[in-house]
């Protein structure tokens, strides 16, 4: 297996966080170059070749390319199906699925707003303030849904899950930019230091901070 993912990627931590739960180690991991200034330009010539919306990660395994981070966690499942992180009810799959879904179609967006008020340098004429206010509003929206979403549960589909790695990505990426969830929200308070105390997303986790630290942003 050759795994290529961006250093600050959030699709790429996630399925960092599954090989290193399932215990795999990819044959090759090619970072991709990633700054603040010129992000991932120019997109790395592997990428371009085997993704045509050139975005990371991507999985190559013998004759198959696998570009989305959803797909490539549940091919690894089923490879590999120990430790499960994918329930295996077909009930508890689609809830999985909802909530892993939710993460990077619902809170990504917001997240990403902040990360282009917040994080990259500003464009000509300035932050555009109102973008980052309503982004947050929304990520405080989102933040009571996934308490309700934890109420009565350990974790969001009962055992650990892709689910719980999509949502833990996207609520760090955000708290480390100004905009963690309230206190007020017990069950998700509870859930992130379950989640965070997991060794292989606090390798994860650190890992991503020691990359920015050593960019000076803030971590």
């Amino acid at each position: 297996m050759k795994l290529y993912t961006g250093p600050v990627s959030l699709f790429s931590a996630k399925v960092r966080i599954v090989f290193d739960e399932k215990g795999l180690v990819p044959d090759e991991h090619v970072s991709v170059d990633w700054s603040l200034e010129r992000r991932y330009l120019p997109h790395h010539p592997d990428i371009v070749r085997l993704n045509p919306r050139c975005k990371v990660p991507v999985l190559v395994d013998g004759d198959a390319v696998i570009c989305e981070s959803t797909v490539i966690c549940e091919y690894l499942d089923e490879l590999y199906p120990e430790p499960p992180l994918l329930p295996r009810t077909p009930a508890a799959r689609a809830r999985c699925r909802t909530l892993e879904a939710f993460a990077d179609e619902e809170f990504f967006p917001a997240v990403w707003d902040q990360v282009e008020e917040a994080l990259y340098p500003a464009a000509e004429g300035g932050r555009d303030v109102p973008r980052l206010a309503a982004a947050r509003a929304r990520m405080a929206e989102m933040y009571a849904e996934l308490d309700g979403e934890l109420a009565g549960r350990e974790f969001f589909c009962d055992t650990y899950s892709i689910a719980d790695i999509a949502n833990f990505v996207m609520i760090t990426a955000a708290a480390t930019m100004g905009a963690p969830p309230d206190p007020v929200h017990a069950h998700l308070t509870a859930w992130l230091a379950r989640t965070a105390a997991r060794p292989a997303v606090a390798r994860e986790i650190a890992a991503m901070r020691d990359y920015m630290a050593k960019l000076g942003t803030p971590a």
